[in-house]
């Protein structure tokens, strides 16, 4: 028997389909942030506006010390897609104040603190990520309902067991 989406469920497959978009093969994803039923901003993982994409020239990597103390080589050429969504909704003058953010695993710290400054309140993840801890710590303290869909937890290669970080 047909089974309707329910609306998360409706949100995160666009996700998924901006996400076809990204240009770094480590972390294809998209972000969909909507107001009221309604798709007011995109984004994807890429490089900035007019510069070279991971695609084309390769990946910018640079050691990255995780909040569970191992190291990892992470590229940092592209913009996150929670990033890119914010940013275009900026560009573009689109209020996302008191809207719903969808994406495809927890956001970093960084992101969320920037959805945290936007007003968003709320955040619906597919997958919980493994370096999630203070996302989701400071999404509690800042009031911002938080969903994850499935329980799987999202690792990119070479982001666990790689190399304890040394003081």
């Amino acid at each position: 028997m047909y089974r309707r989406y329910t609306w998360d469920e409706y949100f995160m497959a666009i996700c998924d389909v901006v996400g076809g978009r990204g240009t770094c093969d480590r972390g294809r994803s998209g972000s969909v942030i909507v107001k009221n039923k309604r798709i007011v901003s995109t984004g994807y993982v890429g490089s900035p506006v007019g510069l070279q994409h991971c695609d084309e020239i390769g990946h910018e990597f640079k050691d990255t010390v995780h909040e569970d103390g191992h190291v990892s080589k992470h590229c940092v050429r592209t913009t996150h897609a929670e990033q890119n969504a914010i940013c275009q909704a900026a560009r573009f003058g689109t209020s996302i104040d008191g809207g719903t953010l969808y994406c495809k695993m927890t956001p970093c710290y960084t992101c969320a603190k920037m959805i945290i400054n936007t007003g968003i309140k709320r955040v619906v993840a597919q997958k919980d990520y493994h370096a999630g801890t203070d996302s989701r710590r400071v999404f509690k303290e800042a009031g911002i309902q938080f969903d994850i869909l499935d329980d799987t937890l999202e690792v990119y290669a070479d982001q666990v067991g790689s190399t304890p970080a040394t003081a």
